[in-house]
Protein backbone atom coordinates (compact mmCIF):
# COMPACT_ATOMS: atom_id res chain seq x y z
CA UNK A 1 0.00 0.00 0.00
CA UNK A 2 3.01 2.30 0.78
CA UNK A 3 2.01 3.77 4.37
CA UNK A 4 4.65 5.22 6.27
CA UNK A 5 5.17 4.44 9.76
CA UNK A 6 3.57 7.83 12.15
CA UNK A 7 2.11 8.79 15.21
CA UNK A 8 -1.06 7.08 15.34
CA UNK A 9 -4.28 9.40 16.35
CA UNK A 10 -4.99 8.62 20.43
CA UNK A 11 -8.25 10.39 21.08
CA UNK A 12 -9.57 10.56 24.39
CA UNK A 13 -12.41 8.34 26.18
CA UNK A 14 -15.66 10.11 24.40
CA UNK A 15 -19.30 9.92 25.11
CA UNK A 16 -21.38 8.59 21.86
CA UNK A 17 -22.51 12.18 21.10
CA UNK A 18 -18.84 13.60 21.42
CA UNK A 19 -17.97 10.62 19.11
CA UNK A 20 -20.51 11.39 16.68
CA UNK A 21 -19.67 15.51 16.86
CA UNK A 22 -15.82 14.02 15.83
CA UNK A 23 -16.45 12.07 13.35
CA UNK A 24 -18.80 15.09 11.85
CA UNK A 25 -15.71 17.08 12.48
CA UNK A 26 -13.79 14.58 10.82
CA UNK A 27 -15.89 14.65 7.70
CA UNK A 28 -15.07 18.16 6.96
CA UNK A 29 -11.53 18.23 7.14
CA UNK A 30 -9.11 17.57 4.24
CA UNK A 31 -5.18 17.63 5.67
CA UNK A 32 -2.14 17.26 3.51
CA UNK A 33 0.96 15.23 4.69
CA UNK A 34 4.47 14.97 4.53
CA UNK A 35 6.48 12.53 2.20
CA UNK A 36 5.92 10.46 -0.40
CA UNK A 37 4.26 7.44 1.32
CA UNK A 38 0.32 7.35 3.30
CA UNK A 39 1.39 7.86 6.94
CA UNK A 40 -0.66 5.87 9.68
CA UNK A 41 -1.94 8.63 10.89
CA UNK A 42 -3.77 9.57 7.65
CA UNK A 43 -5.41 5.92 7.56
CA UNK A 44 -6.41 6.08 11.06
CA UNK A 45 -7.98 9.33 10.35
CA UNK A 46 -10.40 7.72 7.48
CA UNK A 47 -11.31 5.02 9.57
CA UNK A 48 -12.47 8.22 11.83
CA UNK A 49 -14.49 9.52 9.32
CA UNK A 50 -11.77 11.66 7.76
CA UNK A 51 -13.68 13.94 4.76
CA UNK A 52 -10.49 14.22 2.29
CA UNK A 53 -7.23 13.99 1.76
CA UNK A 54 -5.36 16.85 -0.39
CA UNK A 55 -1.48 16.01 -2.14
CA UNK A 56 0.99 18.35 -2.74
CA UNK A 57 4.40 18.19 -5.31
CA UNK A 58 6.24 17.53 -1.76
CA UNK A 59 4.24 14.09 -2.19
CA UNK A 60 5.54 13.32 -5.64
CA UNK A 61 9.12 11.39 -6.04
CA UNK A 62 8.54 9.56 -9.79
CA UNK A 63 5.32 8.69 -12.01
CA UNK A 64 5.11 5.12 -10.60
CA UNK A 65 5.22 6.55 -6.98
CA UNK A 66 2.55 8.78 -7.32
CA UNK A 67 0.45 5.96 -9.01
CA UNK A 68 1.47 3.69 -6.29
CA UNK A 69 0.38 6.55 -3.50
CA UNK A 70 -3.02 7.07 -5.10
CA UNK A 71 -3.76 3.22 -5.70
CA UNK A 72 -2.90 3.35 -1.88
CA UNK A 73 -5.24 5.54 -0.57
CA UNK A 74 -8.18 4.26 -2.63
CA UNK A 75 -7.39 0.96 -1.49
CA UNK A 76 -8.22 2.19 2.42
CA UNK A 77 -10.66 4.70 1.29
CA UNK A 78 -12.47 3.67 -1.69
CA UNK A 79 -15.35 6.32 -1.34
CA UNK A 80 -13.46 9.46 -0.27
CA UNK A 81 -11.98 12.52 -2.17
CA UNK A 82 -8.83 12.70 -2.95
CA UNK A 83 -7.56 16.11 -4.09
CA UNK A 84 -5.06 17.92 -5.43
CA UNK A 85 -3.67 21.75 -7.08
CA UNK A 86 -3.33 20.78 -10.70
CA UNK A 87 -4.54 24.12 -12.76
CA UNK A 88 -1.93 23.07 -15.30
CA UNK A 89 0.02 25.86 -16.72
CA UNK A 90 2.42 27.13 -13.98
CA UNK A 91 0.41 25.03 -10.59
CA UNK A 92 0.85 21.75 -11.18
CA UNK A 93 0.88 18.73 -8.43
CA UNK A 94 1.44 15.30 -10.77
CA UNK A 95 4.20 17.41 -13.05
CA UNK A 96 5.89 18.67 -10.53
CA UNK A 97 9.03 17.22 -11.34
CA UNK A 98 9.30 18.34 -15.21
CA UNK A 99 6.69 21.02 -15.61
CA UNK A 100 2.73 20.90 -16.99
CA UNK A 101 2.20 19.79 -20.40
CA UNK A 102 -0.84 22.17 -20.67
CA UNK A 103 -0.09 25.68 -21.61
CA UNK A 104 -2.33 27.17 -18.59
CA UNK A 105 -4.91 29.76 -17.94
CA UNK A 106 -3.34 32.90 -19.49
CA UNK A 107 -2.48 30.97 -22.65
CA UNK A 108 -5.84 30.03 -22.92
CA UNK A 109 -7.47 33.10 -22.22
CA UNK A 110 -5.03 34.59 -25.01
CA UNK A 111 -5.91 32.36 -27.46
CA UNK A 112 -9.84 32.75 -26.32
CA UNK A 113 -11.18 29.11 -28.08
CA UNK A 114 -13.20 27.61 -25.40
CA UNK A 115 -13.60 24.28 -26.98
CA UNK A 116 -10.05 24.64 -26.96
CA UNK A 117 -9.96 25.71 -22.81
CA UNK A 118 -12.03 22.71 -21.99
CA UNK A 119 -10.44 20.40 -23.76
CA UNK A 120 -6.84 20.92 -22.08
CA UNK A 121 -9.35 20.41 -18.85
CA UNK A 122 -10.63 17.43 -20.20
CA UNK A 123 -7.20 16.32 -20.60
CA UNK A 124 -6.07 16.75 -17.42
CA UNK A 125 -9.44 15.57 -15.78
CA UNK A 126 -8.85 12.20 -17.44
CA UNK A 127 -5.11 12.11 -16.08
CA UNK A 128 -6.50 12.55 -12.44
CA UNK A 129 -9.43 10.36 -12.79
CA UNK A 130 -7.05 7.29 -13.78
CA UNK A 131 -5.16 7.82 -10.44
CA UNK A 132 -8.34 8.09 -8.76
CA UNK A 133 -7.98 11.41 -7.88
CA UNK A 134 -11.65 13.20 -7.82
CA UNK A 135 -11.36 16.52 -6.48
CA UNK A 136 -9.17 19.34 -8.04
CA UNK A 137 -8.77 22.56 -6.74
CA UNK A 138 -9.26 24.65 -9.71
CA UNK A 139 -10.05 26.26 -12.16
CA UNK A 140 -8.82 29.92 -10.97
CA UNK A 141 -11.46 32.11 -11.98
CA UNK A 142 -9.56 35.73 -10.37
CA UNK A 143 -10.07 38.39 -12.78
CA UNK A 144 -6.35 39.70 -12.75
CA UNK A 145 -6.87 43.55 -13.00
CA UNK A 146 -3.64 44.12 -11.14
CA UNK A 147 -0.18 43.81 -13.20
CA UNK A 148 1.94 43.68 -10.31
CA UNK A 149 -0.91 40.84 -8.50
CA UNK A 150 1.92 38.66 -6.90
CA UNK A 151 0.01 35.59 -6.72
CA UNK A 152 -2.49 35.46 -9.47
CA UNK A 153 -0.79 36.28 -12.73
CA UNK A 154 -1.05 33.96 -15.12
CA UNK A 155 -3.07 31.54 -13.32
CA UNK A 156 -6.06 33.72 -14.24
CA UNK A 157 -7.61 33.51 -17.85
CA UNK A 158 -7.13 37.48 -17.90
CA UNK A 159 -7.69 41.14 -17.16
CA UNK A 160 -11.27 41.31 -18.99
CA UNK A 161 -14.86 39.53 -16.88
CA UNK A 162 -16.37 38.22 -19.40
CA UNK A 163 -13.32 36.60 -20.88
CA UNK A 164 -12.85 34.92 -17.82
CA UNK A 165 -16.45 34.07 -17.11
CA UNK A 166 -16.59 32.17 -20.36
CA UNK A 167 -13.08 30.33 -19.88
CA UNK A 168 -14.03 29.26 -16.42
CA UNK A 169 -17.35 28.11 -17.23
CA UNK A 170 -15.40 26.10 -20.23
CA UNK A 171 -12.89 24.62 -17.99
CA UNK A 172 -15.25 23.31 -15.35
CA UNK A 173 -17.19 21.73 -18.17
CA UNK A 174 -14.32 19.83 -19.18
CA UNK A 175 -12.80 18.45 -15.83
CA UNK A 176 -16.37 17.65 -14.69
CA UNK A 177 -17.02 15.19 -18.19
CA UNK A 178 -14.29 14.03 -17.07
CA UNK A 179 -15.60 12.73 -13.56
CA UNK A 180 -13.91 15.16 -11.66
CA UNK A 181 -15.06 18.16 -9.26
CA UNK A 182 -13.77 21.38 -9.97
CA UNK A 183 -12.76 24.07 -7.69
CA UNK A 184 -13.52 27.71 -8.88
CA UNK A 185 -11.81 29.95 -7.01
CA UNK A 186 -10.51 32.50 -5.03
CA UNK A 187 -14.23 33.70 -4.23
CA UNK A 188 -14.79 36.00 -3.90
CA UNK A 189 -11.95 37.78 -6.19
CA UNK A 190 -8.34 37.56 -5.89
CA UNK A 191 -6.79 39.28 -8.94
CA UNK A 192 -7.19 43.23 -7.83
CA UNK A 193 -4.75 41.98 -4.92
CA UNK A 194 -0.76 43.44 -4.82
CA UNK A 195 -0.28 41.29 -1.47
CA UNK A 196 0.26 37.33 -1.41
CA UNK A 197 -2.64 35.71 1.25
CA UNK A 198 0.36 33.06 1.99
CA UNK A 199 2.54 36.04 3.33
CA UNK A 200 -0.12 38.26 4.86
CA UNK A 201 -3.68 39.76 4.48
CA UNK A 202 -4.37 41.35 1.65
CA UNK A 203 -7.10 44.33 1.35
CA UNK A 204 -9.74 44.71 -1.75
CA UNK A 205 -10.62 48.50 -1.55
CA UNK A 206 -12.58 48.38 -4.74
CA UNK A 207 -16.25 49.53 -4.49
CA UNK A 208 -19.45 47.39 -4.36
CA UNK A 209 -20.08 48.12 -8.28
CA UNK A 210 -16.91 47.34 -9.60
CA UNK A 211 -17.21 44.19 -7.31
CA UNK A 212 -20.00 43.44 -9.14
CA UNK A 213 -18.66 44.09 -12.91
CA UNK A 214 -15.76 42.85 -12.44
CA UNK A 215 -14.76 40.17 -9.25
CA UNK A 216 -18.47 38.27 -9.62
CA UNK A 217 -18.68 37.97 -13.44
CA UNK A 218 -16.63 34.89 -13.51
CA UNK A 219 -18.71 33.29 -10.46
CA UNK A 220 -21.66 33.61 -11.52
CA UNK A 221 -20.68 31.95 -14.49
CA UNK A 222 -19.37 29.41 -12.34
CA UNK A 223 -23.51 29.18 -10.57
CA UNK A 224 -24.51 28.87 -14.36
CA UNK A 225 -22.56 26.35 -15.06
CA UNK A 226 -23.28 24.31 -11.42
CA UNK A 227 -19.74 23.79 -10.75
CA UNK A 228 -19.47 21.39 -8.01
CA UNK A 229 -17.04 23.73 -5.16
CA UNK A 230 -15.83 27.15 -4.82
CA UNK A 231 -12.90 27.53 -2.51
CA UNK A 232 -12.75 31.17 -0.62
CA UNK A 233 -9.61 33.34 -0.19
CA UNK A 234 -8.03 34.72 2.71
CA UNK A 235 -8.84 38.64 1.88
CA UNK A 236 -10.60 41.72 3.19
CA UNK A 237 -13.20 43.02 0.82
CA UNK A 238 -14.01 46.30 2.43
CA UNK A 239 -17.52 46.85 0.51
CA UNK A 240 -18.52 43.38 1.65
CA UNK A 241 -16.90 42.68 4.54
CA UNK A 242 -14.40 45.30 6.25
CA UNK A 243 -14.17 43.78 9.95
CA UNK A 244 -13.49 39.49 8.47
CA UNK A 245 -11.67 37.84 5.73
CA UNK A 246 -13.92 36.19 3.21
CA UNK A 247 -13.30 32.72 4.57
CA UNK A 248 -14.32 33.70 7.65
CA UNK A 249 -17.37 35.69 7.00
CA UNK A 250 -20.88 35.07 6.85
CA UNK A 251 -22.12 37.87 5.32
CA UNK A 252 -19.72 36.86 2.07
CA UNK A 253 -20.55 32.98 1.52
CA UNK A 254 -23.78 32.58 3.38
CA UNK A 255 -25.17 36.55 2.43
CA UNK A 256 -23.17 36.60 -1.57
CA UNK A 257 -22.22 33.41 -2.37
CA UNK A 258 -25.49 31.16 -1.47
CA UNK A 259 -28.40 33.68 -0.89
CA UNK A 260 -27.44 35.94 -3.63
CA UNK A 261 -25.64 34.16 -6.16
CA UNK A 262 -27.43 31.12 -5.85
CA UNK A 263 -24.42 28.50 -5.28
CA UNK A 264 -25.95 24.92 -4.35
CA UNK A 265 -22.16 22.99 -3.96
CA UNK A 266 -19.64 22.74 -1.31
CA UNK A 267 -17.81 25.58 0.06
CA UNK A 268 -14.08 24.84 0.31
CA UNK A 269 -11.93 27.07 2.13
CA UNK A 270 -8.08 28.09 0.62
CA UNK A 271 -5.38 26.44 3.03
CA UNK A 272 -6.02 27.50 6.57
CA UNK A 273 -1.93 27.12 6.95
CA UNK A 274 -1.75 30.39 5.19
CA UNK A 275 -0.83 33.44 6.80
CA UNK A 276 -3.99 35.50 5.65
CA UNK A 277 -5.84 32.62 8.02
CA UNK A 278 -4.28 31.98 10.75
CA UNK A 279 -1.05 33.94 11.33
CA UNK A 280 -3.24 35.59 14.16
CA UNK A 281 -4.90 32.91 15.36
CA UNK A 282 -3.78 29.38 14.39
CA UNK A 283 -5.48 26.74 12.49
CA UNK A 284 -7.62 25.29 14.86
CA UNK A 285 -9.83 28.32 15.41
CA UNK A 286 -9.04 29.23 11.66
CA UNK A 287 -10.92 26.12 10.99
CA UNK A 288 -13.85 26.74 13.93
CA UNK A 289 -14.41 30.23 12.44
CA UNK A 290 -14.45 28.89 8.75
CA UNK A 291 -17.24 26.25 9.86
CA UNK A 292 -19.23 29.16 11.25
CA UNK A 293 -18.73 31.52 8.56
CA UNK A 294 -20.08 28.80 6.03
CA UNK A 295 -17.62 26.93 4.72
CA UNK A 296 -18.35 23.14 4.47
CA UNK A 297 -14.52 21.22 3.87
CA UNK A 298 -11.42 23.29 5.69
CA UNK A 299 -7.96 22.57 3.38
CA UNK A 300 -5.43 22.33 6.23
CA UNK A 301 -2.59 22.93 4.09
CA UNK A 302 0.36 20.76 2.92
CA UNK A 303 1.94 19.39 6.16
CA UNK A 304 -0.83 18.85 8.56
CA UNK A 305 0.52 15.92 10.83
CA UNK A 306 -1.22 14.50 13.24
CA UNK A 307 -0.49 16.64 16.35
CA UNK A 308 -2.27 19.12 14.19
CA UNK A 309 -4.90 17.29 12.81
CA UNK A 310 -5.86 16.26 16.31
CA UNK A 311 -5.60 19.89 17.19
CA UNK A 312 -8.01 21.02 14.80
CA UNK A 313 -10.31 18.41 15.78
CA UNK A 314 -10.96 19.25 19.48
CA UNK A 315 -11.13 22.40 18.81
CA UNK A 316 -14.40 22.11 16.28
CA UNK A 317 -15.43 19.81 18.96
CA UNK A 318 -15.21 21.94 21.73
CA UNK A 319 -17.04 24.57 19.66
CA UNK A 320 -20.19 22.31 19.33
CA UNK A 321 -19.87 21.65 22.99
CA UNK A 322 -19.41 25.42 24.29
CA UNK A 323 -22.89 26.42 22.12
CA UNK A 324 -20.43 28.07 20.10
CA UNK A 325 -21.10 25.99 16.61
CA UNK A 326 -24.33 25.10 16.35
CA UNK A 327 -24.10 20.97 15.29
CA UNK A 328 -26.79 21.26 12.56
CA UNK A 329 -24.06 23.60 11.38
CA UNK A 330 -21.54 20.88 10.93
CA UNK A 331 -23.85 18.18 9.82
CA UNK A 332 -24.82 20.09 6.85
CA UNK A 333 -21.64 20.73 6.24
CA UNK A 334 -20.05 17.01 6.37
CA UNK A 335 -23.25 16.21 4.64
CA UNK A 336 -22.62 18.29 1.41
CA UNK A 337 -18.75 16.91 1.58
CA UNK A 338 -20.42 13.19 1.30
CA UNK A 339 -22.87 14.00 -0.84
CA UNK A 340 -19.90 15.31 -3.20
CA UNK A 341 -17.80 11.99 -3.14
CA UNK A 342 -20.74 10.32 -4.07
CA UNK A 343 -21.43 12.70 -7.23
CA UNK A 344 -18.02 11.97 -8.12
CA UNK A 345 -16.94 8.11 -7.49
CA UNK A 346 -13.41 7.39 -8.34
CA UNK A 347 -11.37 5.09 -9.96
CA UNK A 348 -10.05 1.95 -7.35
CA UNK A 349 -6.45 0.98 -6.86
CA UNK A 350 -7.11 -2.03 -9.61
CA UNK A 351 -8.13 0.22 -12.09
CA UNK A 352 -5.57 2.80 -10.82
CA UNK A 353 -2.61 0.40 -11.66
CA UNK A 354 -3.53 -0.01 -15.41
CA UNK A 355 -2.60 3.48 -15.72
CA UNK A 356 0.71 3.86 -17.79
CA UNK A 357 3.56 6.08 -15.92
CA UNK A 358 5.92 7.42 -18.70
CA UNK A 359 9.16 9.74 -17.94
CA UNK A 360 10.42 7.57 -15.23
CA UNK A 361 14.00 9.10 -16.64
CA UNK A 362 15.15 12.53 -14.68
CA UNK A 363 15.01 14.12 -18.74
CA UNK A 364 13.30 17.23 -19.14
CA UNK A 365 10.22 16.98 -20.59
CA UNK A 366 8.47 13.89 -19.61
CA UNK A 367 4.84 13.81 -18.84
CA UNK A 368 3.67 11.48 -15.86
CA UNK A 369 0.85 9.67 -17.59
CA UNK A 370 0.36 8.77 -21.38
CA UNK A 371 -2.97 10.93 -21.04
CA UNK A 372 -1.19 13.74 -19.87
CA UNK A 373 -0.48 15.59 -23.44
CA UNK A 374 -2.75 17.04 -25.20
CA UNK A 375 -3.13 15.74 -28.84
CA UNK A 376 -0.62 17.74 -31.31
CA UNK A 377 -3.17 18.41 -33.86
CA UNK A 378 -5.67 20.46 -30.92
CA UNK A 379 -2.65 22.61 -29.11
CA UNK A 380 0.63 22.46 -31.04
CA UNK A 381 3.43 24.85 -29.68
CA UNK A 382 2.74 26.91 -32.99
CA UNK A 383 -0.74 27.30 -31.70
CA UNK A 384 0.61 28.16 -28.11
CA UNK A 385 2.89 31.00 -30.04
CA UNK A 386 0.11 32.54 -31.07
CA UNK A 387 -0.75 33.70 -27.65
CA UNK A 388 2.73 35.41 -27.18
CA UNK A 389 3.20 39.23 -27.48
CA UNK A 390 6.36 39.39 -29.81
CA UNK A 391 7.61 43.38 -29.87
CA UNK A 392 9.28 44.60 -33.54
CA UNK A 393 12.76 44.44 -31.63
CA UNK A 394 11.96 40.76 -30.54
CA UNK A 395 11.19 40.51 -34.62
CA UNK A 396 14.33 42.05 -35.93
CA UNK A 397 16.21 39.76 -33.55
CA UNK A 398 14.38 36.85 -34.72
CA UNK A 399 15.45 37.15 -38.39
CA UNK A 400 19.11 37.59 -37.23
CA UNK A 401 21.45 35.04 -38.71
CA UNK A 402 23.79 34.64 -35.56
CA UNK A 403 23.81 31.96 -33.18
CA UNK A 404 21.54 31.94 -30.27
CA UNK A 405 22.33 31.99 -26.60
CA UNK A 406 19.44 31.51 -24.35
CA UNK A 407 20.18 32.98 -20.63
CA UNK A 408 17.38 32.28 -17.78
CA UNK A 409 17.53 34.32 -14.60
CA UNK A 410 16.24 31.78 -12.21
CA UNK A 411 13.03 33.95 -10.09
CA UNK A 412 11.51 32.61 -6.95
CA UNK A 413 7.72 31.52 -7.60
CA UNK A 414 5.34 32.28 -4.92
CA UNK A 415 4.09 29.44 -2.63
CA UNK A 416 0.83 28.19 -4.66
CA UNK A 417 3.97 27.72 -8.31
CA UNK A 418 6.43 26.05 -5.63
CA UNK A 419 9.47 24.46 -7.26
CA UNK A 420 8.49 23.53 -10.67
CA UNK A 421 10.95 23.24 -13.42
CA UNK A 422 9.75 26.55 -15.60
CA UNK A 423 11.19 28.32 -18.97
CA UNK A 424 13.64 27.33 -21.73
CA UNK A 425 15.88 25.48 -18.36
CA UNK A 426 12.33 23.19 -18.36
CA UNK A 427 12.99 22.46 -21.86
CA UNK A 428 16.13 22.82 -23.52
CA UNK A 429 19.84 22.05 -22.37
CA UNK A 430 20.59 24.90 -24.70
CA UNK A 431 20.44 27.25 -21.52
CA UNK A 432 23.50 28.81 -20.61
CA UNK A 433 25.12 31.12 -18.01
CA UNK A 434 25.70 34.51 -18.77
CA UNK A 435 29.96 34.23 -18.21
CA UNK A 436 29.07 31.42 -21.38
CA UNK A 437 27.72 33.28 -23.97
CA UNK A 438 29.78 32.87 -27.36
CA UNK A 439 31.63 35.73 -28.85
CA UNK A 440 29.25 37.26 -31.69
CA UNK A 441 25.89 35.27 -30.13
CA UNK A 442 22.35 36.74 -30.29
CA UNK A 443 20.68 36.87 -26.51
CA UNK A 444 17.47 36.34 -25.05
CA UNK A 445 17.86 36.77 -21.34
CA UNK A 446 14.38 34.81 -19.66
CA UNK A 447 12.56 35.59 -16.64
CA UNK A 448 9.45 35.98 -14.72
CA UNK A 449 8.09 39.21 -13.24
CA UNK A 450 10.58 41.68 -14.93
CA UNK A 451 9.24 44.69 -12.42
CA UNK A 452 12.17 47.75 -12.82
CA UNK A 453 14.07 45.64 -10.42
CA UNK A 454 14.24 42.79 -11.40
CA UNK A 455 17.88 41.12 -11.78
CA UNK A 456 17.30 40.00 -14.98
CA UNK A 457 17.92 44.12 -16.07
CA UNK A 458 21.21 43.78 -15.09
CA UNK A 459 22.17 40.67 -16.94
CA UNK A 460 20.61 42.42 -20.04
CA UNK A 461 22.80 45.29 -19.56
CA UNK A 462 25.72 44.04 -19.04
CA UNK A 463 25.45 41.52 -21.93
CA UNK A 464 24.14 44.80 -24.20
CA UNK A 465 27.43 46.55 -23.36
CA UNK A 466 29.68 43.36 -24.70
CA UNK A 467 27.98 43.97 -28.43
CA UNK A 468 25.72 41.16 -27.96
CA UNK A 469 22.14 41.42 -29.69
CA UNK A 470 19.83 41.02 -26.47
CA UNK A 471 16.19 40.83 -26.19
CA UNK A 472 13.67 40.13 -22.97
CA UNK A 473 11.98 37.19 -22.57
CA UNK A 474 9.16 37.16 -19.70
CA UNK A 475 7.87 34.26 -18.61
CA UNK A 476 4.98 35.85 -16.59
CA UNK A 477 2.49 38.15 -16.64
CA UNK A 478 3.37 41.49 -18.39
CA UNK A 479 4.76 44.12 -16.42
CA UNK A 480 6.35 46.61 -19.30
CA UNK A 481 10.18 46.43 -20.81
CA UNK A 482 10.03 42.55 -22.41
CA UNK A 483 10.09 42.09 -26.14
CA UNK A 484 8.63 38.77 -26.03
CA UNK A 485 5.99 37.97 -23.22
CA UNK A 486 4.75 34.28 -23.53
CA UNK A 487 2.21 34.41 -20.67
CA UNK A 488 3.57 31.37 -18.84
CA UNK A 489 6.07 29.35 -17.95
CA UNK A 490 5.13 25.58 -18.03
CA UNK A 491 6.70 22.93 -20.04
CA UNK A 492 4.35 23.25 -22.70
CA UNK A 493 4.75 26.77 -23.14
CA UNK A 494 8.46 26.79 -22.59
CA UNK A 495 9.01 24.34 -25.49
CA UNK A 496 6.66 26.36 -27.65
CA UNK A 497 9.63 29.53 -26.65
CA UNK A 498 12.37 27.54 -27.45
CA UNK A 499 11.24 26.57 -31.04
CA UNK A 500 10.25 30.13 -31.68
CA UNK A 501 14.04 31.34 -30.32
CA UNK A 502 16.25 28.56 -31.47
CA UNK A 503 13.95 28.64 -34.74
CA UNK A 504 16.15 25.92 -36.61
CA UNK A 505 19.38 25.11 -34.40
CA UNK A 506 19.50 22.07 -32.56
CA UNK A 507 17.49 22.13 -29.08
Amino acid sequence: MGTSKSTTLAAPELSADTEQIRRLAAGTLMPGFSGIAVPVWILDAYDAGLAAVCLYGTNVASPVQLRDLCAGLRAHSPSTLIAVDEEGGDVTRLHYLTGSPQPGNAVLGRLDDVTLTATSAATIGQELASLGINLNLAPDADVNSEADNPVIGVRSFGAEPDLVARHTAAWIRGLEDSGVASCAKHFPGHGSTTTDSHLELPRVSANAATLEARELVPFRALVEARGATVMTSHILVDALDPENPATFSSRILQGLLREELGFEGVILTDALDMAGASAQTGVPEAAVRALLAGTDLLCLGSDTGPELYEQTLAAITAAVAEGRLDPARLADAAGRVAALSARFPAAGPAEIHQATPRGISSKPGSPALDSAVLDPAVLDAGRIREAFEISAAAENWLAREEAVAIVQVDTGANFAVGQVPWGPAAATDAVVGEGEVPDGAKVAVVGRGLDADHPLWTVFSRLRAEGHAVIAVECGWPRGGADIVTYGASLAVSQALCGLLLGGQDN
